[in-house]
């Protein structure tokens, strides 16, 4: 072989290798892009977007503490002509004061699974009575009651209705019904949504809405997670979001799911520290 042909023979075998490289790079970024390893940025625009015009933000004192205030805000979508701007501006909305009291987790608060990315600290766990942190589509109103004021589509409970808290079950952090997927499912389940029924005329649950934590229903990440009627004013929950009925009630109404709203809860230090990046409102 002379000098020529040597050198055209390994330009050949490394333009394959370089190729090679490359499409198992584009697969390396693909499959860990997939598992969450690489970082997804498109929560950033979620609350800058124009699609959820929304937002119930949850402010506490610190971590530990359980309990906070809600505030509410519609989106101002800034027009230039026939243009719409990027400018994000949150217009504070009162459909229940200017503040509404609300408790949340015993154990205060631990960052959630949901829209925002992962954030260092400690995570919700079933069972440890912290609320979940960060950013979180609501989804359906639901209640003991045949229907609602609500702009949220509406869901009435029956005694067969259980969210499943158990930890390893198939239907963990789903809403099930018992006639469906049979006794054995709801076993264990501490979330039987008629407590009414089941636990001694209990009313927190006759108004509230779910929350979109653990979507992937993650096991043992924590299930079951609503804002609903509080016990009293003094007493937290295992892991969700209460308040006075009357201020349910306003809430409900003002809530529009074709506006896509939000729910945000978060220390007051964090929100300061995340304000900006995560283009929340001025309190």
């Amino acid at each position: 072989m002379n000098l020529a042909q040597y050198h055209s023979l390994l330009s050949y075998y490394r333009k394959r290798f370089e190729i090679r490289f490359s499409l198992v790079a584009v697969l390396c970024l693909t499959f860990f892009a997939a598992k969450g390893v690489i970082a997804d940025t498109s929560w950033q625009s979620t609350l800058k977007n124009q699609e959820h015009q929304q937002l119930i933000l949850v402010i506490t004192d610190d971590w530990q503490a359980d309990k906070g205030f809600l505030h509410t805000f519609n989106k101002s979508i800034t027009n230039q002509g026939n243009k719409i701007t990027n400018e994000v501006r949150w217009i504070k909305s009162t459909p229940s004061g200017v503040k509404t009291a609300v408790t949340i987790g015993k154990k205060g608060l631990a960052w959630g699974l949901g829209l925002h990315p992962k954030q260092k600290g400690t995570y919700k766990e079933e069972g440890d009575g912290k609320a979940p942190a960060g950013i979180f589509i609501l989804g359906d109103a639901f209640g003991y009651l045949n229907s609602l004021t609500t702009g949220l589509n509406y869901q009435a409970m029956s005694n067969n209705d259980f969210c499943i808290d158990v930890k390893g079950s198939p239907y963990y952090n789903q809403l099930v019904d018992r006639l469906v997927v049979g006794k054995g499912a709801v076993k264990g389940s501490t979330e039987g949504m008629r407590r009414d029924i089941h636990y001694k005329g209990d009313q927190r649950y006759k108004k509230g809405i779910f929350l979109q934590h653990n979507n992937e229903n993650i096991d043992a990440a924590g299930s079951c997670i609503f804002m609903h009627i509080w016990k009293n004013k003094s007493t937290p929950t295992a892991g969700c979001t209460a308040m006075a009925e009357k201020d349910m009630d306003g809430i409900l109404a003002w809530l529009d799911s074709d506006k896509k709203p939000l729910y945000v809860a978060l220390p007051r230090a964090q929100y300061q520290a995340l304000k900006l990046k995560w283009h929340l409102p001025d309190l």
